[in-house]
């Protein structure tokens, strides 16, 4: 990955191998913020205003419960392109 792409930032789901893991045109993505996802883009092209409110539960192995846990990530009050960590669940 060159240069350019890391200041792009990474895909959640993206995989490891992909030659470009990092934002495609066309596509509506919000910056995680805190927790074991940080830094990550979530691409959120199609979701209705409903759940964009309601954000998110990612499944990741990274966070406090291991393989099978989520990270609750919430638009964040006044910049809704960030969505803040709101903890984890098993």
């Amino acid at each position: 990955m060159d240069d350019e792409a890391l200041l792009r930032g990474r895909v959640y789901g993206a995989d490891h191998d992909d030659p470009d893991p990092g934002p495609q045109p066309g596509h509506a993505y919000r910056e995680l913020v805190g927790g074991p996802l940080d830094g990550l883009l979530l691409d959120v092209t199609g979701w209705d205003a409903g759940q964009l409110a309601d954000g998110a539960a990612l499944t990741t192995e990274i966070g406090r419960y291991g393989a099978g846990g989520r990270a609750h990530y919430e638009p964040r009050r006044g910049d809704p392109s960030r969505w803040d960590w709101a903890g984890d669940t098993p």
